[in-house]
């Protein structure tokens, strides 16, 4: 009964007739959850009434749920629909530069299953495609999930993905340059594969479940070893000619300072990130110290960790003003280990950009001045996200 349901599912998904109305509130359910007859009507532009009619069908063949949601108001609980949750499975992976993650999530937005491999560095495409494979056979056997059930696999990718699904230059992956993504890994997993950059990802999982939800256009900035972004426009994020649309780490904002990863000077990163603060930190020790400690002693009061938390602050707010220069988005995300210290890093970020910035608070009323928001993942966006793209049908390499 299950096998049938998915492949009526993938039928739906993965078939030509996108304009059928049928595929419109399939494709609005797999990629926003439990939602409302009036969400789906809203999303897809189909009348209540055709909708009401398409679910009733969908409902009798199994493929769709009924629920209650959260009705904040008086009166009867309001109804939900949402995909049967044993209609179908997704897997999101993270391809990191030294770990690879994958989670299992099915097709109702509930995560089943998550497991994290270290791998040596600069593995290849084929590794990363026999490790992700394993990882996902360990994972159905252990939580009775069939193969079958899988709908399509999600890779967040430590490097730009072009259009045309080939990866581009990172230090993170530096074999990988060049790979066609899809070739490299649909004959060993033998499912339909998405894949984008993992800040990319990361702000999917964000709009779609966390501190964007709600919001199609924003900025996330990711404020990890590396510094990373993304921009998203009317519901998707930018992926630009080479796929590397977003990269705010990378903004030169001293061309004689210091090297970069990335073979230029004074990139925002060398300012901003993760590794700028344990560095700073260790000068000041004398001995390295772990990211997550110096966040934590900064939480907890200790004076010299919250001055270097408001150093990258203000770097990172001096940075994001020249992306607000450029495309004045009425939200900033600001994720990654840094942003656990929540206002400690925030305020000194929204000064700093207030400082720096083209149009001033008092220039706007606040409806019309960005709002900065810390992330709602901040250990496994781009994981999420990257089974995201499996349920928005976004970013299939073909």
């Amino acid at each position: 009964m299950a096998n049938m349901i998915t492949s009526e599912l993938e039928g739906l998904l993965y078939g030509r007739e996108l304009d059928s109305p049928v595929v419109k509130v399939v494709r609005a359910l797999s990629g926003h959850g439990a939602v409302s007859t009036s969400q789906i009507a809203r999303n897809t532009g189909l009348a209540r009434s055709t909708v009401s009619t398409i679910l009733a069908d969908l409902k009798r063949s199994n493929l769709v749920v009924e629920m209650e949601a959260r009705n904040p108001g008086p009166g009867r609980p309001a109804v939900a629909h949402s995909l049967n949750p044993e209609a179908g499975t997704c897997v999101g992976a993270l391809l990191d530069v030294d770990e690879i993650r994958v989670i299992v999530a099915d097709v109702a937005h509930n995560v089943v299953a998550d497991l994290a491999m270290p791998v040596e560095r600069e593995y290849s495409p084929t590794k990363a495609a026999r490790v992700v494979k394993h990882a996902v056979d360990t994972l159905y056997k252990e939580h009775s999930l069939a193969y079958a059930s899988l709908i399509g696999i999600g890779f967040a990718v430590s490097a730009p993905i072009a259009p045309d699904g080939r990866v581009m230059r990172s230090s993170a992956l530096p074999g990988w340059q060049g790979t066609d993504f899809r070739e490299a890994l649909e004959p060993v997993l033998q499912k339909p594969i998405f894949a984008d950059s993992e800040s990319n990802c990361a702000a999917l999982a964000e709009m779609m479940w966390g501190a964007a939800s709600g919001s199609d256009n924003f900025v996330l900035l990711k404020l990890n070893q590396a510094v990373s972004g993304a921009v998203v426009v009317d519901g998707k994020a930018l992926v630009g000619a080479s796929g590397s649309a977003g990269e705010v780490g990378h903004i030169v904002v001293d061309p004689h300072g210091p090297l970069c990863r990335c073979g230029n000077r004074g990139c925002l990163e060398l300012y901003c990130g993760a590794g700028f603060v344990a560095k700073m930190a260790a000068d000041w020790l004398g001995r390295s110290i772990p990211v997550d400690e110096i966040v934590a002693r900064a939480v907890q009061g200790e004076t010299g960790f919250r001055r270097l938390l408001a150093d990258a602050g203000e770097a990172a707010g001096r940075g994001l003003s020249m992306v607000g220069a450029m495309i004045n988005p009425p939200l900033f995300i600001i994720s990654g280990i840094l942003a656990g210290a929540g206002d400690l890093l925030l305020a000194p970020l929204r000064a700093s950009y207030e400082k720096h910035s083209f149009v001033k608070r008092d220039d706007v009323d606040e409806a019309h001045y960005p709002v900065f928001r810390v992330g709602k993942f901040l250990d496994n966006d781009n994981c999420l996200g990257a089974a995201g793209l499996v349920l928005r049908h976004s970013s299939r390499l073909k």
